[in-house]
C-alpha cells in the first residue's frame, strides 16, 4: 500500500559547489509512503503527512546552506557555532561562521539531486511511524522556460529562518516596458545575478573585524566580508568579490524588485516600468515605476 502527497512544500536553500560558488535552489517536493494499515486503516494521516514531513524537511534543509562535507579540502569547525572553509575551483575560498542550525552537512562530494533524496529520506524514514516501511522523496525544479537566476542572501532584521546569512533560491524573472514583456532586459539581469551573493551594504565590514579568516595564501582584497547578529545568533561570511553584488537596501524580495525597477526606469525614463520579482516558486513582488 502507498500513499503520495504531489507539491508537499518547497526548499529554498543554497548549496556549496567547487565550480559554481554558493548556488541559491528552490527544490519542489513529492512522496510516497510505503507501508501497513494502521488501526485506523490509514498509512498516515494526510494532515500528519503534510505537518509531520514539512516540518522534518524545514527543520534539516529549508533555508539553510548545504554543505558537501567530502569535497577535498573542506573544513568544518565547532559544535552550536560552526566555521567552514570551502576551496573553489578557481582557488578561491568562501568561509563562513554561524550557529550549526545554519547549515546542512550533507555527507558527500556534491549537492546533486541524487545525493539530496538519500538523505532526506533516510532523515525522514527514521522519524516516521513503525508502520511506514518505505519512503520515497522526489525533489524537481520548476519548470522556467525563459532565463532565470539563481542567488542567495540573509535577512538579518527576519524573525524566521530568513535570517541565515546564506539561504537562498532558484527564481524566475519579468520586467515589462509599456506592458510588454522585454527578453533582453529580462537576459542582462538573470546574467548579471546567475550564482550571485547578494548581500546588503550596511552588512559589509572589513576583513580584520570578523572572527574567521582565508587561507594564508588568499589575497584579501580579492574579498568581502559580511557580519551581523541577529535573532539566531551571529553571522559572518567572505565571499570572493566576484561572486557578489553589493545593493544599498536589504535583499527582501520587496526591495530587490523595487531597486530593479529603479535601475530600469534610469535606462529608461519616459517608459512605464514593471517588475515582477520571484523569490523562489510562486512568490514574489510587483513594482511599478
Amino acid at each position: 500500500m502507498k500513499l503520495f502527497v504531489k507539491s508537499l512544500t518547497v526548499i529554498d536553500s543554497s548549496y556549496l559547489d567547487s565550480q559554481r560558488g554558493m548556488v541559491g535552489e528552490s527544490y519542489q517536493v513529492d512522496v510516497e509512503l510505503d507501508g501497513r494499515l494502521n488501526d485506523q486503516n490509514m498509512l498516515l494521516d494526510f494532515s500528519l503527512v503534510k505537518k509531520q514531513i514539512k516540518g522534518i524537511i524545514d527543520e534539516v534543509v529549508d533555508h539553510k546552506l548545504i554543505v558537501p562535507t567530502e569535497v577535498a579540502g573542506c573544513v568544518c569547525e565547532g559544535k552550536e557555532q560552526i566555521a567552514i572553509t570551502f576551496p573553489l575551483s578557481s582557488k578561491q575560498s568562501i568561509v563562513l561562521n554561524g550557529p550549526a542550525e545554519a547549515y546542512c552537512l550533507l555527507p558527500s562530494a556534491t549537492v546533486s539531486l541524487a545525493a539530496l533524496t538519500e538523505y532526506l529520506e533516510q532523515v525522514i524514514l527514521s522519524r516516521l511511524p513503525d508502520n511506514i516501511t518505505g519512503l520515497k522523496v522526489s525533489l524537481s525544479h520548476e519548470v522556467i522556460t525563459t532565463p532565470f537566476y539563481h542567488y542567495s542572501h540573509g535577512l538579518k532584521k527576519h524573525d524566521g529562518n530568513c535570517q541565515r546569512i546564506a539561504h537562498g533560491h532558484r527564481s524566475r524573472l519579468d520586467i515589462y516596458l509599456d506592458d510588454v514583456w522585454n527578453e533582453s532586459l529580462v537576459a542582462k539581469w538573470c546574467d548579471q545575478w546567475r550564482d550571485i551573493y547578494l548581500g546588503s551594504q550596511e552588512d559589509v565590514v572589513s576583513l580584520e573585524k570578523l572572527s574567521i579568516a582565508l587561507p594564508t595564501c588568499a589575497l584579501a582584497e580579492q574579498y568581502i566580508g559580511f557580519q551581523y547578529t541577529s535573532s539566531q545568533g551571529l553571522f559572518e561570511l567572505i565571499m570572493p568579490s566576484d561572486l557578489c553584488d553589493i545593493v544599498p537596501l536589504d535583499t527582501t524580495i520587496e526591495s530587490l524588485t523595487q531597486y530593479l525597477c529603479q535601475q530600469i526606469k534610469l535606462q529608461y525614463p519616459t517608459r512605464k516600468v514593471k517588475v515582477m520579482g520571484y523569490e523562489g516558486i510562486g512568490k514574489g513582488a510587483i513594482v511599478e515605476a
